[in-house]
């Protein structure tokens, strides 16, 4: 089926879905393959279930001029979305990063959301997958897009690129992460390079943090509006210590406003994900007070960055979504620095780093030892097939070893936790923001 026929049909019936389970009635079904299913077997389905059309690629599974067939689904869904993107021409602000990303674009949203009709990327929806299903929802009424791109192996941000078309790009850092697909840190720098790359060459527009070394050097000869603490920043914002949530101070190097703002958010790592989402939006004309006041008002959920009180006296920092050597040590460093009440408890629960191929036994080591450096009481809970049950055999305050969370619920529903602070830091697959509700 030709790419403007596919798109004639997407007018009528704008709205795409690739599960059966989670499909609305009159949309086009776009039957993906996977490793492990094959959506073209659930067409029928899809169709009895209300879908208008179904694109299918494996000519057996055709039943009637409702199944459309295509050389290959996932090439015609992105297809689809590319020219979806150029009919409307809406400026597009794309977010990369090893930490931060979702975040920084939550933040954004929020902020931009003051005074434009946006869409951005809901959840996790990053990848080669999710990228096309969010263009799709675009529409006439937005005025802005934000699109997150994650990114696994070289290429994947350039492939994103491609299809989304970026005007606006923005890296929030780059670390040591996934290092299974990219194979060493100048792999995931190449990698999330891909979207300077492509802005570079469309002659756009960047924000860069201006304390990141390694992104003013990509960066240059590219226009840009930078933050951070250097002074030489266009936006320069510091931490000020006042309890235990983010509050900053902010200044514009154009002199016309000073500012002080206080956060939901926890941790001094999340000041250059707030001063981020600030200079889009003072880039973009979005007044300083409804920034602010949009900043204030957003809260984090899906333990990334959470402060929680419970009712046992625990004050928890929940940042159990993601995890890798660099977000493991800025946690751990923001959780250390956070002055303890008398009689307060110090409690770190850890899991295991996922994807950092054959670097994860020297990233998981030298992660307890930074935590023995500190010379701070604390108690440690380990959860994890592999990593750091490995880690409990060595000598440490305090440590408990689980192989998965449902072991680490038993003990924490045995022997409860009150009055201490808590940090639950680990890769999403371990799951640990399944112990919040047990502490």
């Amino acid at each position: 089926m030709l790419l403007d026929d596919l798109y004639q049909l997407y007018l009528e019936h704008p709205t795409v879905s690739t599960d059966t389970r989670r499909l609305s009635p009159g949309c086009i079904f776009f039957a993906l393959k996977g490793a492990n299913f094959d959506g073209n077997r659930y067409a029928r389905q899809a169709l009895e279930a209300g879908a208008a059309y179904a694109v299918l690629d494996d000519p057996e599974q055709l039943i009637d001029e409702r199944t459309l067939l295509v050389e290959d689904v996932l090439t015609s869904l992105q297809q689809l979305a590319a020219h979806h993107r150029r009919q409307l021409g809406t400026p597009i602000l794309a977010i990369t990063g090893t930490n931060g990303k979702t975040t920084t674009k939550e933040l954004t949203a929020a902020v931009l959301s003051a005074r434009y009709p946006i869409l951005y990327t809901e959840g996790n929806l990053n990848n080669h997958i999710g990228v096309p299903l969010t263009l799709l929802r675009l529409g006439p009424e937005h005025q802005w897009a934000i699109i997150e791109m994650g990114a696994s192996h070289p290429g994947d941000i350039a492939e994103l690129c491609a299809i989304a078309d970026p005007d606006y790009g923005l890296i929030t850092n780059i670390g040591a992460a996934h290092l299974e697909g990219f194979g060493s840190l100048e792999g995931v720098r190449a990698t999330k390079g891909e979207l300077y790359d492509h802005i570079r060459a469309k002659g756009a527009q960047l924000f860069v943090n201006a304390d990141d070394p390694m992104l003013l050097e990509m960066s240059a000869g590219v226009a840009r509006h930078t933050y951070g603490t250097n002074s030489e920043a266009e936006l320069r914002g510091e931490v000020l210590h006042e309890d235990g949530s983010l509050q900053l101070a902010l200044r514009y190097r154009s002199g016309d406003y000073e500012g002080r703002l206080a956060t939901q958010l926890v941790g001094d790592y999340n000041l250059p994900n707030v001063l981020a989402a600030l200079a889009v939006g003072s880039y973009l004309g979005v007044p300083y007070a409804a920034m602010e006041e949009a900043l204030a008002r957003y809260a984090p959920s899906n333990s990334r960055s959470q402060l929680i009180e419970t009712e046992r006296g625990n004050r928890l920092i929940a940042d159990a979504y993601n995890a890798n050597p660099s977000s493991m040590h800025t946690a751990l460093q923001n959780f250390l620095a956070i002055p303890q009440t008398p009689g307060q408890g110090r409690v770190l629960i850890l899991g295991d780093m996922n994807e950092l191929g054959a670097a994860s036994k020297a990233a998981h080591h030298e992660l307890l030892e930074e935590i023995r450096r500190a010379g701070q009481p604390l108690r440690l809970y380990l959860c994890g097939p592999c990593w750091m049950r490995e880690l409990a055999a060595h000598p440490n305050p305090e440590v408990a070893a689980f192989a998965e969370v449902g072991e680490l619920i038993q003990s924490l529903q045995a022997t409860p936790i009150s009055d201490s602070l808590v940090l639950i830091k680990g890769s999403n697959g371990i799951k640990l923001g399944s112990v919040l509700e047990h502490l």
